[in-house]
């Protein structure tokens, strides 16, 4: 007979062990997996848990994550609760069936531990597999450290299955900055976990055959276009949902989570708007720029990615008294500009009170984003404040050796 596995103090745990423990707390019904770099420990502890009897589900070994994600959508559509984790090259590979996983409504939770993708080939953490992702319908949470990783994994389930949304979710974590650092973790047991989750409750499943329904159906010019529609509603209804969820989580726990997060920024003059585990970086270097030469710094943060919340980043811009931002986007840009600063300059302009806008492209491939060069941009932000326009390029490459790369020089009269 398994040992109970009850928790009622501080752990310390890694963003992988704390994300398996919480689908063993919520009795996921089916992971379906090809382990990759920095993903592996999630569904090779979930494995573990069926193995010893902590768990009554079933763990798949496929061939390819595309198969991965294609046993998941099948195990979601027969009335399971399902879930898996991947990274970068996996993580592309998953990308056709994401948009069917999604289309179909299917409550599927993916863990995408952020890697880089190649080529050249890379092991470490950068956002360039969550960028991939950000437009296959899936709700996108994100976690900047190992305690968050565990909380919004079971919010993932909770969210996702809600009759009224009905829609996957990828919970992202950055790979090996969170995803191996240990840190202190405080878990629910798992009777209160599994309350928080709930039962599982089958929607269509393909199983009941009292009732005949039709997975992946073909749509042309008549009616492919509404239910786009629809699912975009699910999606961008999805907030109030949401925002329901973290409410409740807090009621539970004590620890609060918004769609926006954001630090220091009653009377900030200027910030830096970042994702995943830089946020804690820039946040101490908020705090020490603030003690030691009086900039009023602070940090944005979006917690959730899809459905990207303008209206809430609109109203922190208008509510604050900003001059300037610079926005760090921790992927390879293509030829644009990054696509966290499009999405920010587009919530932006919505604004009365217009802030100063820089693209930062940093850590790719794992490249450290340090303490000392948030500082450095967040005195750049204030020189741009000062003189009332931006005087450098408006993207630039941070933390790059050589010779320092500009992009898109501003013009001025």
């Amino acid at each position: 007979m398994a040992k109970k596995f009850d928790i009622n103090e501080i752990e310390v745990w890694d963003g992988n062990y704390a994300t398996s423990q919480a689908l063993r707390q919520a009795q996921v019904d089916v992971v379906a997996a090809y382990p990759i770099t920095p993903s592996t420990p999630i569904v090779e502890g979930y494995g573990s848990y069926v193995a010893n009897g902590y768990v009554d589900g079933e763990f798949v070994m496929v061939e390819s994550e595309h198969a991965a994600m294609s046993a998941c959508v099948g195990a979601a559509a027969s009335g399971g609760r399902v879930a898996t984790a991947t990274s970068s090259q996996g993580f592309a590979l998953m990308t056709e069936v994401l948009y069917q996983a999604s289309g179909m409504r299917q409550p599927i939770v993916l863990t995408v531990v952020n890697r880089a993708l190649a080529s050249p080939l890379n092991v470490r953490g950068d956002h360039a597999d969550m960028y991939l992702g950000r437009d296959a319908g899936w709700i996108n949470l994100d976690a900047f450290n190992a305690q968050e990783a565990y909380d919004l994994t079971l919010c993932a389930f909770r969210i996702g299955e809600h009759l009224d949304v009905r829609l996957p979710v990828m919970m992202h974590q950055d790979g090996f900055t969170t995803s191996h650092k240990a840190q202190k973790v405080n878990p629910l047991q798992d009777e209160v976990a599994y309350k928080f989750v709930g039962d599982y409750v089958p929607v269509d499943e393909m199983l009941d055959f009292s009732r005949a329904v039709t997975h992946g159906a073909q749509t042309e010019e008549d009616w492919h276009f509404e239910h786009k529609a629809k699912q975009h509603k699910a999606l961008m209804d999805s907030r109030t949902v949401i925002d329901a969820v973290f409410a409740d989580f807090k009621a539970l726990t004590g620890r609060e989570y918004k769609r926006v997060e954001t630090y220091l920024l009653e009377d900030a003059e200027v910030a830096i708007v970042a994702l995943g585990s830089s946020v804690e970086t820039a946040l101490l270097a908020a705090e020490e720029l603030r003690k030691e030469e009086g900039i009023k710094a602070g940090v944005i943060a979006p917690r959730v990615f899809r459905p990207f919340p303008y209206d809430l980043i609109r109203d922190v811009i208008d509510s604050s008294p900003l001059k300037a931002l610079a926005v760090m986007d921790k992927s390879s840009p293509g030829g644009a500009m990054g696509a966290l600063f499009n999405e920010i300059s587009a919530a932006a302009y919505t604004t009365q009170n217009r802030p100063l806008i820089t693209n930062f492209i940093y850590g790719l491939g794992g490249r450290d984003f340090s303490v000392e060069e948030a500082k450095r941009i967040f005195k750049e932000q204030k020189a741009h404040a000062d003189a009332g326009h931006i005087t450098t390029p408006i993207q630039q490459f941070s933390g790059l050796r050589g010779p320092k790369l500009g992009f898109f020089e501003t013009k001025r009269s």
